[in-house]
């Protein structure tokens, strides 16, 4: 099955920006460059190579545009340019001065395998500043021929064109150019909302100070609008700088993202890759219903015209993937975004736990600290709470409440934070409590049998769920829960106790790698002072358990949760994929094997500790992802469908049935789990 390791299969496709050295008003030196860089990115597995503008002329080139020797040399260039790209996979955009009507026109001409598909004119004609086009060229919004005749063949002509792959039916293109782009309604805003899914800006655009930022707004925003890729491309090397300079910026955004870039003012002319994710791309427009709804009430003034053309990409061939995949999209690896998330998420999550109670007008809750990661960021939100409101930490009731499996490495850090936050502290022995219960039910363990089957286990978490309601009806208080998305993702939890119910849940939409890096950055930036930090790090350092089977005693518990369930690297990052995009199973998987397969490769959050710096081969990953499926799509949702309320936190969503998830609790899986088939060295 080596299809499964091509991006085509998974609905990727390689697109290139290149800015080529060109000569001043020299279309044969300009149209070799262009082939050049064309077979380049050919090579390299593309599919899309985008230009600047007026590429084959040059653009700061002023009245010669208008020169009968300069246009018939442009379309010399062109009928090279159609005869040399007969042998390349790619769709080449570059830019030309063509005449048609009578009138000149900046335009983009997209090229495949020797034949023109169509010419693209520029709409809105910068005349102010440094910029007179009015002089030279006609608008393209206004009334232009529909074909075009250049070097010996006729193709579509106007803005009203969508380039359409048949055998890739989620690739649709249009081009536009530089200025149109900067214009208050881009001509690729229809486009868009037509069914586009790759938009094209070549460009000139010299640079001044500071202009480079704006260009990267302008394309972040307008690809995030637009539910799009967006490919620009500038002027560079050999330009006029009579007047003006050139930079040669390109860049390649996805839907907001900015997936590569070129290096600016660099030495040899750039070439930058990315693969798009036209899927995802679908996806994201399928969920988002205003797009739709933008597409019917702002009809286009004239039905765009589609060309057709047959891609043929190698769906065999492992081109690697050009595309950065974090391996905890959860958790940005840079560090200011890393603070910035963190910073966010405590405050999301304090200030919902703050409005619930003022709502209520409760001043107190009660809370179960067992020394495990998430009661612990859990207690540090309502700390930040109450710090907030002005409210007494005493007036936090926490309990730490060990049973038969308890260690004493979690009982004593539990008591540690406790101190260490200055809330009220206590423990409540619950053996007794559970014990009690094993005799009501006739259990073989109350007999003195090792028997921990899940009654077992269900009896211990029944019974603190049950002690920490009480307490709150004793004084007058809210129990706060605990569990995280990445448990209730995966039904790892006890239904209606434990993990699963409580008055609010600030963590029920905070996976277990982000309550990870939120601790250490609390732990690090000091937020609850110095006393903290050691034990915030002691939490971090010690065994994930649920902690309900009995060990041998010590430090170590004898249940490893993830041994059961898998990592939660891993289990996050198939939850991302598959709530966030609605993903295949076996494109998850491709996914995850280019972000997970080698540990030196990509970046890593800097506070992650080296031994947690792993890596996971294919069939690790799908074991792991098959174990993902049959938790989150056959057997939990029935959990899911009764949780208590709490703040969404992350653009990861949440699994409230009142929010982002909604699903039946008796549906099949069966379509996941075939699909999964299609992953090689599955390893079942």
């Amino acid at each position: 099955m080596t299809a499964f390791h091509s991006i085509h299969t998974h609905g990727l496709v390689r697109a290139a920006a290149c800015a080529p050295r060109l000569r001043v008003a020299d279309p044969a030196h300009n149209v070799g460059e262009t082939i050049d860089m064309a077979r380049r990115a050919a090579d390299a597995g593309a599919s899309i190579v985008l230009f600047p503008e007026l590429g084959l002329s040059a653009y700061a080139i002023d009245d010669r545009l208008q020169q009968s020797a300069l246009l018939e040399a442009v379309e010399a260039a062109v009928a090279r340019l159609l005869e040399a790209t007969r042998d390349i996979a790619p769709v080449v955009f570059v830019g030309a001065p063509v005449r048609a009507g009578g009138r000149l026109y900046n335009a983009a001409l997209a090229i495949h395998r020797g034949r023109l598909l169509a010419a693209f004119p520029k709409s809105y004609l910068p005349n102010y500043r440094e910029f007179y086009e009015k002089r030279h060229f006609a608008t393209g919004a206004g009334t232009v021929p529909p074909m075009l005749r250049l070097a010996g063949q006729e193709a579509p002509f106007g803005t009203d064109i969508l380039l359409r792959a048949e055998d890739m039916p989620d690739l649709v293109m249009h081009a536009e150019i530089c200025e149109d782009v900067w214009a208050p309604v881009p001509p690729s805003v229809a486009a868009a909302l037509a069914g586009a899914t790759v938009l094209l800006n070549l460009s000139a655009s010299n640079v001044t100070v500071g202009k480079s930022d704006y260009r990267h707004a302008l394309c972040r925003v307008h690809s995030a609008r637009c539910v799009a890729a967006y490919l620009y491309s500038a002027a560079g090397q050999g330009e006029s700088t009579t007047d003006l300079a050139w930079d040669g910026q390109a860049m390649i955004y996805e839907n907001g993202n900015l997936l590569a870039e070129a290096e600016r003012f660099a030495a040899t002319p750039p070439l930058i890759l990315a693969d798009l994710d036209l899927e995802h791309l679908q996806q994201e427009r399928l969920r988002q219903t205003s797009f739709g709804d933008a597409a019917d009430f702002h009809p286009p003034r004239r039905p765009f015209r589609e060309v057709a053309f047959t891609l043929a990409p190698d769906r065999e061939a492992d081109l690697g993937l050009q595309r950065n995949v974090p391996r905890f999209p959860f958790v940005p690896s840079d560090d200011a975004r890393l603070s910035e998330l963190c910073y966010e998420a405590y405050n999301i999550q304090s200030h919902g736990l703050r409005q619930r109670l003022e709502a209520t007008g409760i001043k107190r809750i009660v809370i179960g600290v067992s020394g495990g990661l998430d009661s612990t960021q859990a207690l540090l939100v309502a700390a930040h709470a109450f710090d907030a409101l002005g409210l007494p930490r005493s007036d936090i009731l926490a309990y730490t409440l060990p049973a038969f499996a308890t260690t004493d490495r979690t009982k004593s850090n539990a008591w540690a934070l406790m101190r260490a936050l200055g809330v009220s502290a206590a423990e409540i022995d619950m053996t007794p409590a559970a014990m009690q219960m094993l005799r009501d039910i006739g259990h073989p363990y109350a007999e003195g049998k090792p028997v921990h089957d899940i009654a077992f286990e269900n009896v211990q978490a029944g019974a603190r769920t049950s002690l920490l309601f009480r307490l709150a009806n004793h004084h007058n208080a809210i129990v706060l829960g605990t569990g995280d998305l990445s448990e209730l993702a995966l039904g790892w939890a006890t239904y209606g106790v434990g993990d699963h119910m409580s008055h609010y849940n600030v963590n029920g939409s905070v996976p277990k790698t982000l309550i990870q890096h939120l601790i250490r950055w609390v732990a690090e930036t000091g937020l609850f002072g110095v006393a903290a930090k050691p034990v915030l790090l002691d939490i971090l350092a010690t065994e994930i358990s649920p902690e309900l089977v009995p060990g041998t005693g010590g430090d170590q518990p004898a249940q490893r949760t993830e041994d059961f369930v898998g990592p939660y690297a891993l289990q996050d990052f198939n939850l991302y994929y598959t709530t966030r995009f609605g993903f295949r199973p076996s494109k998850i998987a491709f996914l995850a094997w280019h972000a997970w397969r080698d540990a030196e490769a990509g970046a890593w959050p800097s506070n992650t500790p080296p031994g947690k710096r792993v890596a996971y081969d294919l069939p690790t990953i799908a074991k792991w992802l098959r174990v993902f499926v049959r938790r989150f799509f056959a057997t939990s949702q029935f959990k899911r469908s009764a949780l208590p309320n709490g703040p969404k936190v992350s653009s990861g969503g949440s699994l409230s049935p009142r929010g982002d998830w909604r699903a039946p609790s008796d549906a099949s899986a069966a379509a996941w789990l075939a699909e999964l088939d299609q992953i090689p060295a599955i390893g079942r």
